[in-house]
């Protein structure tokens, strides 16, 4: 039996992130068409910790598909004003940045990169112009990271994240940039 077609994007708006001048990489709006790609983004973010899982790959794949369109559908249910952008690295898919500008604060919702692309500056340069764009706007950024995300969480420090509450479900630490 074939899912059902997954819900759209919404219309592209301005955001800080489509504003690139002087970098390799560039961020512009999701459509589509990008379904397939970012399923397998979303599977890289997913693949050291189904390692332990005995499962065949198929059921993995399986699991993988059901995962990413539930978080998809989440997604734009809960953010429907957010900036849903691809970054490209001379015309290549390398990740995603999803921003809702609609809160009180601004909220980086998801940014994901391909393993061969993590590790190169790019996460840290997208956060750091939003946390510009969100500053110039007397904003804060907030963020939830997931818990054992240790290598996150040491880019979030050091970009100045705080913590800002408990968690409410044990899985992601919520954590805040003030502009000073």
């Amino acid at each position: 039996m074939a899912s059902p077609p997954l819900a759209p994007f919404p219309p592209a708006r301005f955001a800080a992130q489509a504003a690139t001048s002087d970098t390799p990489w560039r961020c512009r709006a999701l459509g589509g068409d990008d379904l397939a790609w970012l399923a397998a983004l979303y599977a890289s973010t997913r693949e050291q910790e189904l390692q332990a899982v005995p499962w065949p790959a198929d059921v993995k794949q399986q699991f993988l598909a059901q995962q990413f369109n539930a978080q998809h559908q989440h997604y734009l249910a809960q953010y429907p004003h957010a900036h849903y952008l691809a970054i490209e690295c001379n015309g290549e898919a390398v990740g995603r940045i999803y921003v809702d500008e609609s809160g009180a604060d601004d909220l980086l919702v998801d940014i994901s990169l391909f393993p061969s692309w993590r590790g190169k500056g790019i996460g840290s340069a997208l956060i750091q112009r939003q946390q510009q764009a969100s500053g110039g706007r007397g904003r804060g950024l907030a963020l939830h990271v997931m818990v054992h995300n240790m290598a996150a969480q040491r880019l979030y420090a050091r970009l100045g994240f705080v913590e800002n509450g408990e968690s409410a479900d044990g899985l992601y630490l919520p954590l805040r940039w003030q502009p000073s």
